[in-house]
């Protein structure tokens, strides 16, 4: 089901769209700000189905739709004649004569079937300024019926005056323990699973549910950590020739560097190399499996912090940092690994 109770976290924006419904104080127009995944667009269409539905309830001290009446039925299928996406011809921007005809000619008509009538405009950052100014004309003099939901993850790619007109209501990172008990509870994840992919989500609630069901995620992390507790036996050229194998782009990689890197699975690999030392640290100090990210690789988080003191720890993800950051200001990609591989290797 899509209602407020299966959005994880996001009070503020829960609590902005329950006082609209409770007042029927509705904005004519709404920015929802936030990074890929996170689920603008999820929020955008419970609040939607919400509006229109005819029946509203209390369930769990949130008002709610429904879910049973005309409305309801048609919004929860994607066919509901007054709630209308945007789409746009050039899978890179959104031109003004997508606006003219998705929007602006369309608002003028009177809702089908209901008392609103909303339109959704996902990747609304895809806007070039004609079609922001397209769109302008609308939010300066609205119909009274519309509610216009623009879903960003660039709010900077707005004009002033656009944002002068919208409420702008952004995603806040969503808790890791939030992220878990919702994977182990609707997804039936096993509990360390669940940690993991909460950890390195980053409070993006799209990006951990692709984690959790992602046998490439899987293949990285399981290959970065034998790859790690193998350094001490491999000469450079090998340990860079398994970088490469980890790091080989696929069909769905969406960036390359120039030396053949899938740039998207380098940083869940450098993140993995991080979150594992970071656990031999927290393990070093408490010896305490129960909050460790990997608690599944207990066994080598062990071993490492029998042999290494806390100071070579803590080195190793001194150098483990320096080397993403340095990766994140342009540096040669092979270069910075390399010398955080040799420098890794020398404290282990």
């Amino acid at each position: 089901m899509a209602d407020f109770s299966d959005i994880i976290d996001q009070v503020q924006m829960k609590e902005h769209m329950q006082n609209a419904l409770l007042t029927d104080k509705v904005s004519h127009a709404y920015i929802i700000s936030g990074e890929t995944g996170s689920g603008k667009e999820f929020i955008a269409r419970v609040f939607a189905k919400a509006l229109l539905c005819e029946h509203r309830l209390e369930k769990n001290g949130m008002i709610e739709s429904c879910n049973e009446c005309p409305s309801c039925i048609k919004a929860l299928s994607g066919n509901h004649p007054d709630i209308i996406t945007l789409t746009h011809e050039k899978p890179g921007s959104i031109g003004v004569d997508d606006i003219r005809h998705g929007l602006r000619d369309d608002v003028v008509i009177r809702p089908y079937e209901s008392n609103r009538k909303i339109y959704i405009i996902p990747e609304g950052e895809k806007m070039t300024p004609a079609a922001q100014n397209a769109l302008l004309k609308t939010l300066e003099e609205p119909p009274s019926y519309i509610v216009i939901i623009i879903l960003t993850n660039n709010l900077n790619a707005f004009l002033p005056t656009i944002i002068s007109r919208c409420i702008v209501l952004p995603m806040k990172p969503a808790k890791d323990d939030s992220i878990k008990k919702y994977l182990m509870e609707n997804c039936h994840v096993v509990d360390y699973k669940a940690m993991l992919c909460a950890s390195f989500a980053r409070g993006n609630v799209g990006k951990a549910l692709d984690l959790a069901s992602n046998e490439k995620f899987d293949n990285l992390k399981n290959g970065t950590i034998e790859l790690v507790s193998k350094l001490k036996a491999l000469e450079i050229h090998d340990m860079m020739d398994r970088v490469h194998e980890i790091l080989a782009p696929d069909e769905e990689s969406e960036k390359t560097s120039k030396k053949g890197i899938d740039t998207g699975a380098l940083e869940d690999f450098l993140d993995v190399l991080i979150f594992l030392f970071r656990d031999m640290l927290v393990y070093k100090a408490t010896e305490n499996e129960d909050h460790l990210i990997f608690s599944d690789k207990i066994s080598y988080i062990r071993s490492v912090t029998e042999k290494c003191s806390y100071t070579q720890i803590d080195q190793m993800i001194h150098d483990l940092e320096r080397a993403k950051n340095r990766i994140n200001s342009n540096v040669n990609i092979d270069l910075a690994l390399e010398l955080m591989l040799l420098a890794v290797k020398e404290n282990l």
